[in-house]
């Protein structure tokens, strides 16, 4: 078959010598295109920028609204994976098929946990127009039963756009031991001392800016840095943490109150305005007993610390983009995904993994464990109060369409393209708007089919932005119009129509407290009518009200999340958690042949503060297993010399307990009592032959591989269905 040549402008004989070679115009059209930076943080409520009025600090953040633009009007989505979605596409989340988060496929054509294939997404489109385009950090865009070392890998950032990428596909990780990918492989993180994610994130950043200014230099860039954080699990290193203890001794109630009065006085909020009542459900923080009020404050220390690190090492990135004289020509925008979370419950918790597995631990406990907070063993998140502070002055939060689960802000700096330095804008945004904002700066064409507008007119404070943007998320509704805005929570299994909508004007009511729906009758069934058009044009339909926790129950039947067995071998790659096939979560039997009886580990899963292994250590086989305080241990006489088959059988009982048999030949040779069997050990996966970054024994040290030789076949075998209930508890616990 002939290769076509449509686009070759030369000419071809029968010879070298009586042709004529063309190459393509070198692309030098980019030097005055900007470089595009999208940082995009999470869980982060729209008052915990020092900018936006928070104690915290987070100079970098100020500094680049000091010298650029604050958004006070800016709308997401109440969820990471739609808001992520609409990020890269510029459309609403329903219409490209991320209704509400990546980790399932719910069957319907707005819910397939990943983009549509046939929706050009922002990476790919400044692709081609010349631009290198990396991804550094959080994907999330892509559905659980495709993330193995093997994929498929369409769904994964180079399937979507992107020339390089570094981070995690997941919602959340470990921020010292995390679940890292290079492209489409699986990695483990770098054993350097003290490291830390959002530092590492930064580090390969700057090494994808750097290389592509050293080796194409006529081209720009497009890059998103991702944080893990604010996302739970909270951890920093303790200096950044400890600071903050006695700042938040105040409380929540009295940090509301604060941020308020700075937001006032800093022009972000309207003279006039009120705050919002305190959030149903969380206490006055006067009422809270002593040891209470001492747990609550460290856990947000916590969170504070973590968001001053990552400022910090923003900072960093930014100073290499100062350094290489890149600053002025690069569009930075910064946003959060969400509003703040109120996932930690009334309780918050020192190790994440008690909450994420229904564990609630005595406050004694909590307070008992404070030395480990926001280290590696303390991986933590704060209570629903400090939540509600963080969205100050807004009601609600995450998952939620009220503005504590949609405002956040946003800052834009573009010395060469901004000239209303530490202004303030008040147009209304919506994420949709920045795919095309960022493509019109870009030089694209302008016939593309978005949802959103561009901004780039609000750059100068003259454009308007649109009329009309809806919500919806687990049945929850909301629309704003002209100004006008209308909004619902829905009660699951309650019929839509018995809904109680409230209207709010919000030209003069910038926190959304006064609700005029008794008032302005009129104004609000318009609004509820357009609502409707807005979903049929938008894919929203049909509507699903089902509890987050039930729609990731349900699990269709694809991919390695059906397996009901596995057959793994050494030197295989590292099985991430999003399998959920790496807790004791159900039933099962485990079968290893070893060539003959070599100390090393055999498999494990989890780590220093949960998880489980089987290993030999001095001809001895070991079976351990730890989960917040409790640790137990099964173990065998000497094995014997030569080939041997090794092994447990997990048989787990309705109350979450188990009992673990260990085996020598099939044989049972010990018994260890577990008194919960849990699904998410900790957020690191299974790996076969060793026990790389964070060790669930004490008794040996990392990785403590199995001779390659030794190590034949892992043979796992469920003998029961996933106990769907628990999986979804553990994934609804982290988002």
């Amino acid at each position: 078959m002939s290769r076509p040549n449509t686009d070759f402008q030369g000419r071809i004989g029968t010879t070298v010598a009586d042709s004529e070679p063309w190459w393509p115009d070198n692309d030098a059209s980019g030097n005055r295109r900007p470089n595009v930076v999208t940082v995009v943080l999470d869980d982060t409520g729209w008052s915990d920028f020092g900018c936006y009025g928070s104690e915290i600090a987070t100079p970098t953040i100020d500094r680049l609204a000091a010298d650029g633009l604050r958004y006070t009007n800016f709308h997401v989505t109440p969820l990471c994976s739609p808001t992520r979605a609409s990020l890269l596409t510029g459309r609403n989340h329903h219409r490209v098929g991320m209704r509400f988060l990546a980790d399932t496929d719910t069957g319907f054509p707005n819910a397939r946990g990943r983009i549509d294939a046939d929706v050009p997404t922002l990476p790919r489109l400044l692709r081609e127009q010349g631009y290198g385009t990396y991804l550094a950090g959080k994907w999330h865009l892509a559905p659980l039963h495709e993330i193995t070392p093997a994929g498929p890998f369409h769904n994964w950032p180079l399937g979507k756009g992107f020339d390089r990428f570094y981070g995690f596909l997941g919602g959340c990780t470990d921020q010292y031991a995390p679940e890292l990918f290079q492209d489409n492989a699986p990695i483990e993180p770098p054993p350097d001392e003290g490291y830390h994610l959002s530092a590492d994130l930064v580090n390969q950043a700057i090494r994808f800016v750097t290389d592509h200014v050293a080796f194409r230099t006529e081209q720009p860039f497009y890059l998103q840095l991702a944080f893990g954080a604010t996302h739970a699990p909270f951890q920093a290193p303790r200096e950044y943490v400890d600071k903050y203890v006695e700042t938040f001794a105040k409380g929540w109630d009295q940090t509301r109150a604060d941020r308020f009065d700075r937001q006032v006085e800093l022009g972000l909020v309207p003279p006039g305005s009120e705050l919002s009542e305190r959030a149903p459900g969380v206490p006055a923080w006067n009422e809270l007993d002593d040891d209470r009020r001492e747990l609550f404050t460290h856990l947000q220390a916590a969170f504070a610390g973590f968001l001053e690190h990552t400022d910090a090492q923003l900072g960093l990135f930014v100073a290499a983009l100062e350094r290489l004289g890149l600053l002025d020509d690069t569009v930075i925008v910064v946003c959060a995904d969400n509003g703040a979370s109120r996932e930690g419950g009334a309780q918050g918790a020192v190790n994440v993994a008690a909450a994420y597995n229904g564990v609630t631990r005595t406050v004694a406990t909590e307070l008992s464990e404070l030395d480990r907070l926001a280290g590696p063993d303390g991986p933590s998140f704060y209570p629903e109060g400090w939540a509600n502070a963080g969205n100050t002055p807004f009601q609600l939060y995450k998952q939620y369409v009220d503005l504590g689960g949609v405002r956040s802000g946003l800052v834009v700096h573009w010395p060469r393209g901004v000239t209303g330095r530490g202004e303030v804008r008040r147009q209304f945004v919506h994420v949709v708007d920045l795919a095309p904002t960022l493509l019109e700066l870009a030089g694209t064409a302008a016939d593309l089919e978005f949802d959103g507008a561009s901004i780039v007119g609000t750059f100068d404070d003259v454009g308007a932005g649109r009329d009309t943007q809806y919500w919806e998320m687990l049945g929850h509704r909301a629309i704003w119009h002209r100004g006008w805005k209308a909004v619902t929570c829905h009660e699951p299994g309650a019929p839509f129509g018995s809904d109680k909508w409230r209207l709010y004007d919000t030209t003069s009511d910038f926190s959304e407290c006064r609700d005029l729906a008794a008032r302005e009758p009129g104004v609000l069934a318009d609004l509820q009518e357009l609502w409707w058009r807005e979903a049929k044009a938008n894919d929203v339909l049909p509507l699903d009200d089902r509890r987050l926790k039930d729609l990731l129950k349900f699990r269709p039947p694809l991919g390695i999340a059906a397996r009901r067995s596995l057959r793994l071998h050494a030197g295989q790659s590292h099985l991430p958690t999003t399998s959920t096939l790496c807790g004791l979560d159900r039933s099962m039997r485990v079968r290893a042949r070893l060539t003959r009886a070599a100390d090393g580990v055999v498999l494990a899963s989890g780590g220093s503060y949960g998880g489980y292994v089987l290993y030999v250590q001095d001809g001895v086989l070991s079976f351990e297993y730890h989960f917040l305080d409790w640790r137990g241990r099964a173990t065998s006489a000497p094995l014997p010399p030569g080939e041997i088959e090794v092994g447990f059988d997990l048989d787990r009982r309705d109350d979450r307990s188990a009992r673990l048999h260990l085996t020598v030949a099939g044989d049972p040779v010990d018994v260890a009592e577990l008194p919960m069997a849990t699904t998410l050990l900790s957020f690191w996966g299974l790996d076969v032959g060793r026990d790389p970054v964070s060790q669930v024994s004490r008794a040996y040290t990392g990785p403590f591989p199995m001779p390659a030789d030794v190590l034949a076949e892992v043979a796992i075998d469920f003998l029961e269905e996933h106990s769907a209930g628990a999986v979804a508890d553990a994934i609804q616990a982290t988002e």
